[in-house]
């Protein structure tokens, strides 16, 4: 696909990219492809040294962002393009203007990683206003000229709910970890509530919750006021694993282990570490492979690019994990989770003949 702006001189790309460090941007050039396999691959990617993504980011702690990064990074490697990556830090307006650097970079296609409706919907309109292709994950741009890349947040939300309506019964009294506003956390609320609904007997003692970083830390912090004022809470749904590791370190500091049961989303190395620890009350959690999740939003992508329907939402299925599970294979990492699990190794999901994979 042609730029829409005129090539910058030498002395300009210099400039603009001292700048760009300085404004705490990452950039990644990617390996090229073997000319032999670059010249079995549609255009643009028969010249992939001349293909510019950029990844613009809302949320970037913790462990499943640095392996989504990870993803994106290894799928653009294998398509030899040229990735570069925004980090806003959880600043919206930032991110906003993120996206605009990266239109005013002449990239070719652009990966938006979460963020906020109202402050993303314009930037992802100006960005396909000047021709260049956008996917979306975990943020509703409402734009449909833009796929979704989601992990089927509701269902990481209501699997999550299964096991705790098994292990609990349908009478208990939760406490709940809740961002509004955040497109994954509010198709997760919409479990939330159905499951509420269809048992009665399930008692909300208490919503909190926040992004502040360390996120962990600042949920931390809110739960252990919440568990003194509500001693009579026995499940904890805290639907994303940083909101999940700080309920455990206040239930943990409480003496609650044996009378609470978390139960969660997302999964990383450190997350089955804390819940294969002993007594741990992080029970379950629901997860894909942030990685694999990385490496579809690049190739969904890539299919724009090349020409391509990759479908208005592109959906990679969860999984339930269990701590029993964890224990009884005796999994401690991601890669003793992805040989118990192959679905955690790769998704079939935006795929081509064409698309190569990267190393495993």
């Amino acid at each position: 696909m042609g730029k829409l702006l005129p090539m910058f001189d030498e002395e300009k790309i210099m400039i603009r990219r001292t700048l760009l460090k300085v404004a705490g941007i990452a950039t990644l050039s990617a390996g090229l492809l073997s000319p032999a396999i670059a010249a079995d691959m549609p255009a643009p990617f028969d010249k992939p040294e001349d293909v510019k993504i950029a990844l613009v980011r809302y949320l970037s702690t913790g462990d499943f962002f640095q392996s989504y990064l990870s993803g994106v990074e290894t799928q653009a490697a294998a398509l030899g393009v040229d990735l570069r990556v925004f980090d806003s830090r959880q600043d919206a307006a930032l991110q906003a203007d993120m996206v605009d650097q990266a239109i005013a970079l002449g990239v070719d296609g652009i990966v938006i990683q979460h963020g906020l409706t109202e402050s993303m919907k314009d930037a992802a309109q100006r960005a396909v206003d000047a021709g260049i292709k956008v996917v979306a994950f975990d943020v509703n741009v409402e734009n449909d000229a833009i796929p979704q890349i989601e992990q089927s947040d509701y269902m990481l939300g209501k699997l999550a709910l299964e096991q705790a309506l098994k292990d609990n019964g349908d009478s208990f009294t939760a406490g709940y970890v809740y961002v509004p506003g955040i497109a994954p956390l509010d198709r997760r609320d919409v479990a939330w509530q159905e499951t509420k609904e269809a048992n009665p007997g399930i008692k909300e003692a208490a919503m909190f919750g926040t992004l502040d970083n360390p996120i962990a830390n600042s949920v931390a912090n809110q739960a252990r006021s919440v568990l003194q004022a509500n001693p009579n809470i026995n499940v904890v749904f805290a639907p994303y694993d940083e909101f999940a590791k700080g309920v455990k370190i206040a239930v943990d500091e409480a003496g609650l282990t044996d009378d609470i049961d978390i139960y969660s989303a997302d999964v990383s190395t450190a997350d089955i570490s804390a819940m294969r620890e002993p007594g741990s009350a992080w029970v379950a959690t629901v997860a894909t492979n942030p990685a694999v999740v990385g490496e579809t939003s690049v190739r969904a992508l890539a299919l724009l690019l090349a020409g391509e329907d990759p479908g208005a939402s592109v959906i990679v299925p969860p999984t339930l994990i269990t701590q029993d599970f964890l224990n009884e294979k005796d999994i401690k990492n991601m890669d003793d989770l992805g040989a118990m699990m192959p679905q955690f190794k790769h998704a079939d999901v935006a795929m081509t003949d064409w698309m190569p994979l990267p190393e495993r």
